[in-house]
């Protein structure tokens, strides 16, 4: 065997082994850290022309719009990558705490501002529903254990085998974990107002499925939500990627841009070699970090994928979105950093997600107005908005059922913040189920990967290992741990960690 290099410690690897990275999301870029550290040489292949995947910034007219992640939650997972190589998030960007950290909007006269002092919380809770603050300091205990085992031990598993499950902690604290137990059910233990139920349902609109299918473990949610914050990177998320890409690139990494993979070569069941329309490079190792799916189906054989289009079609999908970035000439003080408009019936709206997918009837939307707390990200007295409205995936998506949903939205925005918003623009992009599939080979165009029901959770995901090709490994949204960015960035590592393993036993 060749001499082995000890870069990170307990986790040697054969002498510069060269390897490749398929995308430059947040998992993307992940892996490939963690692989440079460890000695490899690793390449990244992006098949658009800036990194970032979902999380590319879209900068135009003296606007600068997140494409994708709006919502910095779980601010030590960002911490917890940026320390292992010896940095901090704050050398590449600022972090601030929003107060309020979200706005939800259930009637022009009934809106909720959910401060970011956990007293004033209890007190608006009280001022709801008397006796409900004494009931979120039950729910969110509960949901802190899970919060803290969920991060520490669940999603740091690569969901290969059950055994990863015969901890201890994990063991005795399988019910406090309540992977069997319905999330809507949960919360109607606690909370009678229908505010508060939504308010903490909210989430699982964008996890992927009706509050009824998905595990009460994911009141998770809310602890990092309500308990540790609403954060936001300066100059948005596009400031993260920039970080991460510079940490990639100290550990030596070298990124192709506009540069889509078109196969992956594989004999004796190892992927030999990776093609893209202009090179064949030979290659160690492989992290597909791009969709899953399009992995599978267009750059290997059929007999050496894990699944078959009958497996992915019984996938129940995470929804796509249709999203707006518009520039606005003048500021709108109504509106703050995350406003969700929920002033329409959000069972009705999951049903057209899930159940019975359609363009929905009244939509529930979210407005995201960076903005109110950035002045970099639009030119001055102006506003920059990112609307996003919840979408069936594999829908129809036609320019004028855009332009349909666009006016509607808009009415109802303009009737809430006081402002004909439509007769100030300066810009104005759309995107949607066709962009996601175009951009990122999105399957059926989703935007948020796979939903998180019980069964489609831990080991019962899409494998992050090619069960047929010792050296490919899968990151990302469709596998472990699942949605979300914090999930993306772990998924990232330990997707690597496999990598490694496999390298150094060889």
């Amino acid at each position: 065997m060749s001499k082995r290099l000890v870069s990170n410690p307990g986790l040697p690897v054969v002498e510069k082994p060269s390897v490749a990275v398929i995308g430059s999301g947040f998992s993307g870029l992940s892996a490939a850290a963690y692989l440079a550290k460890a000695g490899c040489s690793v390449n990244i292949y992006e098949k658009n022309a800036e990194t970032g995947g979902r999380a590319r910034q879209l900068i135009s007219n003296g606007y600068t719009f997140d494409m994708g992640p709006s919502w910095y939650w779980m601010p030590e997972v960002f911490e917890n990558f940026f320390n292992e190589f010896g940095y901090s998030a704050a050398d590449y960007y600022e972090l601030e705490q929003l107060d309020p950290g979200f706005t939800i909007v259930f009637g022009d006269q009934d809106v909720l501002r959910i401060p970011a002092n956990y007293q004033a919380l209890e007190e608006l809770f009280e001022s709801i529903e008397p006796g409900s603050a004494k009931q979120l300091a039950l729910f969110l205990d509960e949901a802190a254990y899970k919060y803290h085992t969920g991060m520490n031990k669940l999603v740091q598993q690569p969901g290969l085998s059950l055994l990863e499950f015969a901890d201890w902690d994990l063991v005795r604290g399988v019910f406090k974990l309540q992977v069997f137990t319905s999330f809507s059910k949960h919360v109607r233990r606690f909370f009678k107002d229908q505010r508060l139920i939504t308010l903490m349902e909210f989430p699982v609109l964008f996890l992927g499925a009706m509050p009824e299918e998905t595990p009460a473990l994911y009141s998770l949610m809310n602890y990092a939500g309500l308990k540790l914050g609403t954060w936001y990177p300066k100059g948005g998320f596009g400031k993260v990627i920039e970080g991460m890409q510079k940490v990639c690139e100290a550990q030596g990494v070298i990124f192709n841009h506009d540069s889509a993979v078109t196969r992956l070569n594989v004999v004796n069941g190892k992927v030999t070699a990776l093609n893209t329309k202009g090179s064949t490079t030979n290659y160690e190792g492989v992290i597909a970090a791009a969709d899953y799916h399009h992995v599978e189906e267009k750059l290997i054989d059929r007999g050496l994928r894990n699944y078959g289009e009958a497996y992915w079609n019984k996938r129940v999908m995470a929804p796509s979105s249709l999203i707006f970035y518009l520039g606005v000439t003048r500021k709108i003080e109504k509106l703050g950093h995350h406003t969700l408009f929920f002033d329409a019936d959000l069972k009705v709206h999951a049903r057209e997600i899930y159940k019975e997918p359609q363009w929905p009837t009244k939509p529930l939307f979210y407005v995201c107005c960076p903005s109110a707390s950035d002045d970099s990200v639009a030119p001055a007295g102006h506003e920059n908005l990112f609307i996003l409205m919840p979408l069936a995936p594999g829908i129809e998506d036609t320019e004028a059922l855009r332009e349909e949903y666009f006016e509607m939205i808009m009415q109802r925005l303009e009737n809430y913040t006081g402002v004909a918003i439509r007769t100030v623009l300066d810009y104005k992009k759309s995107y949607c189920v066709n962009d996601f599939k175009s951009d990122y080979n999105s399957f059926k165009g989703n935007a948020y990967g796979l939903a998180n029901t019980l069964m489609q959770t831990a080991h019962l995901k899409p494998s992050i290992k090619n069960n047929k090709i010792r050296n490919l490994f899968y990151a990302g949204q469709l596998t472990v741990p699942g949605p979300g960015v914090p999930p993306s960035i772990i998924s990232g590592k330990v997707s690597a960690q496999l990598l490694i393993k496999y390298l150094n036993t060889k």
